[in-house]
């Protein structure tokens, strides 16, 4: 080994496993030889949208399949009743891939089809693995495959976006659930309702979820069926690249949650057995089902495979253009084990027979591939087991991630939430918790997400405040529990946001204490849709505490995007006293107050800071965030030499009342004369 990769020369720790590192670095560069033939890019190789599936030409149509088992495959639709004529008969080609060609008149926009398919010994309806569009009869549930060809296809208004990712401020959402009623939701809606309130917010990225079309709605769209169809539950291809063109209209950037670590195990609306084998797609024997997500497994092994999943990265990029991708699961497909049971105490949890080099592979690829495709994509990786390299440059021997979700951060959360007494919080644990990662790899920060608010869980909100959220949530009538728990909520928001090395997230309603959580329609609750929405008209209402939340919360992301480069300013830890509860750091000029204690005010509380100025620009105690005002924040705070401190800093004295944090920003230097 000649060369060590740069990650392993930046981390000597990872020494003992650089024949491991240099070894899928390796496999990766041969794979991508092998898929591109060395002749071409991997952004031509992962074109298959365009061959695969049913295509409109100048006076005819084409529609291709991948069916390698099959022995006969007829399209049928409402055009020719269902039935598997001779005319509508695919012939086979090479390799696998079956084809048909029929007359301009043959089909039109709007109009059902599947695929018949039959394989030696057994035949089935399929819906054809490349459609770009699935819709579902309201009456019988059934999903069929539809044509579509409208007369006038959407055309983007912004073709070239480029996001702003310093600091990528993510604001997660779910179309379906995002409006007030009692229904599934639409593109159209969130574009015109909720599109606004997120740019009001400050945020400059939303992440979407349930974009990939999937039989069960309570899925949250992570069972995938039609991988290229975006959800028609929502509304249709042209509403959704609306809803995208207008959000990169007012400088948010768009990213989609990406499920290509699983499928359904639907046989008619998914993959699995689509040509009759178990082994098309996926895995077979034991490796075939994941343990406990009850879905099926792709082998990454497969070039066609590895093409079909590539091909949908770019898909999606082009034909919608979204601006990068969330990939779900990428624990469960790093390790054979799928991360369950694994403790990952040390590195060599990492770097064992346990790794699945094909996955692994497939990631690299498909990172280098979306940044082929647009060099300013985004791509974050939901990554719980700390594998060194997730979120490294390819070259240097990571896997090419932009970001991963640095999803310790609100489990940490919740175990202090539920486990630790408040006067037993230790404000240098918990920057420790917040900040303790690898210098060389991006993360995105975030308190909770959506995982915390669905049934059988709870939000910060709610565990804080409980059931007295129901009843005194109205100014004036809060009670002790309630000033706690909205103190809490801003002070966790606050300190999770600020301590980011590259990004932070919030859940749709979570940033003003959503009250209810999340539960899909289905059997258990009556199908109902309560729970399937957010209740807007409680952050709007000015008489709740819900609003004052809402209205840190706009502010709070305001103060972070107006500080530039705020990635690039390093982390200072100014202060930390574990018996006052007390914690200071500074970023560039800016300078971050907590007092952690819930029943101890502090009256000239000395921090050691660079001699200057400094004023309150973001208090957490204001009356219009629902807290009492007791610090005057107009007041010029200087620094004082006295007592002398041998660093050379001053003490910058401060009154920090309990439970709250304010950021004090360096005032520029007045020359008196």
């Amino acid at each position: 080994m000649t060369n060590i990769l740069p990650i392993i020369q930046s981390d000597p720790y990872l020494l003992p496993y650089a024949e491991a590192i240099h070894g899928r670095y390796e496999y990766f560069l041969f794979m991508e030889n092998k898929l591109t033939g060395g002749s071409q890019s991997l952004s031509d190789f992962a074109a298959g949208y365009l061959y695969f599936g049913l295509h409109r030409k100048v006076d005819s149509w084409v529609f291709r399949e991948w069916a390698p088992n099959a022995t006969a495959i007829y399209l049928i639709g409402d055009f020719n009743n269902w039935e598997r004529r001779p005319n509508y008969q695919l012939r086979k080609l090479s390799q696998g891939v079956w084809e048909i060609r029929l007359p301009d008149y043959a089909m039109e926009h709007l109009q059902l089809y599947k695929l018949y398919v039959e394989w030696e010994g057994g035949s089935g309806e399929r819906i054809p693995a490349w459609t770009r569009r699935v819709v579902q009869d309201e009456e019988t549930k059934i999903f069929c495959a539809q044509v579509w060809n409208p007369i006038q296809p959407y055309h983007f208004k912004y073709e070239h976006f480029v996001p702003k990712k310093d600091p990528l401020l993510i604001y997660e959402c779910h179309i379906g659930m995002s409006g007030t009623e009692e229904k599934v939701s639409t593109y159209e809606e969130f574009r015109l309702n909720v599109l606004p309130r997120i740019a009001d917010e400050g945020y400059n990225c939303i992440q979407i979820m349930a974009i990939q079309e999937h039989p069960y709605y309570g899925s949250f769209g992570y069972h995938v069926s039609s991988f290229f169809a975006a959800s028609s539950r929502f509304g249709t291809p042209e509403e959704l690249k609306h809803l995208i063109d207008d959000a990169h209209g007012k400088g948010i950037a768009v990213i989609m949650d990406i499920v290509h670590s699983h499928a359904v195990k639907n046989e008619v609306e998914g993959l699995g057995r689509f040509d009759g084998t178990p082994y098309q797609y996926f895995h077979g024997g034991q490796r075939r089902e994941h343990p406990t997500w009850d879905s099926l497994l792709f082998d990454y092994g497969k070039p066609s495979v590895i093409h079909f999943l590539l091909s949908n990265c770019k898909f999606w990029l082009e034909e919608y253009k979204f601006d990068g991708f969330r990939f779900d699961g990428v624990t469960s497909m790093l390790y054979r084990s799928h991360g369950l049971g694994e403790d990952f105490s040390s590195y060599a949890s990492y770097f064992n027979m346990n790794q699945d080099g094909d996955a692994i592979c497939y990631l690299t690829l498909a990172n280098k591939l979306i940044h082929q495709v647009n060099p300013d994509a985004i791509t974050i990786a939901e990554e719980m087991s700390g594998m060194p390299g997730v979120a490294s440059k390819i070259d240097d021997g990571g896997i090419g991630f932009d970001y991963r979700m640095a999803m310790g951060i609100p489990d940490f959360w919740i175990k202090y939430i539920k486990e630790v007494r408040e006067e037993d919080w230790k404000a240098g644990h918990i920057f420790w918790e917040l900040t303790n990662r690898r210098t060389d790899e991006k993360t995105v920060s975030y308190a909770e997400s959506h995982d915390q608010a669905l049934v059988g869980d709870k939000t910060i909100i709610f565990r804080l405040i409980d059931a007295e959220m129901y009843w005194h949530m109205q100014k004036g009538d809060n009670t002790l529990l309630v000033d706690r728990g909205v103190a809490l909520h801003k002070m966790i928001r606050l300190i999770t946001a600020t301590t980011i090395n590259g990004g932070y997230l919030n859940f749709m309603g979570n940033e003003f204490g959503h009250p209810e959580w999340i539960d899909f329609p289905r059997e258990g609750n009556g199908w109902s849709y309560k729970y399937a929405r957010r209740q807007w008209d409680l952050v709007d209402n000015q008489k709740l505490l819900y609003h004052d939340l809402g209205k840190f919360d706009h502010d709070m992301i305001h103060l972070i995007s107006s500080i530039e480069s705020f990635n690039d300013l390093p982390i200072h830890k100014l202060w930390d006293n574990e018996g006052d509860q007390v914690l200071a750091y500074q970023r560039g000029d800016y300078v971050f107050v907590f007092n952690f204690n819930g029943s101890k005010s502090f009256t000239d509380y000395g921090i050691l800071i660079d001699k200057g100025s400094y004023k309150i620009v973001l208090d957490i105690d204001r009356p219009l965030y629902g807290g009492f005002g007791l610090v005057d924040d107009e007041l010029i705070h200087h620094t004082s030499s006295e007592p002398v401190h041998e660093s050379g800093r001053e003490w910058l004295k401060l009154y920090i009342p309990a439970r709250t944090a304010f950021v004090l920003k360096k005032q520029p230097f007045l020359n008196k004369d």
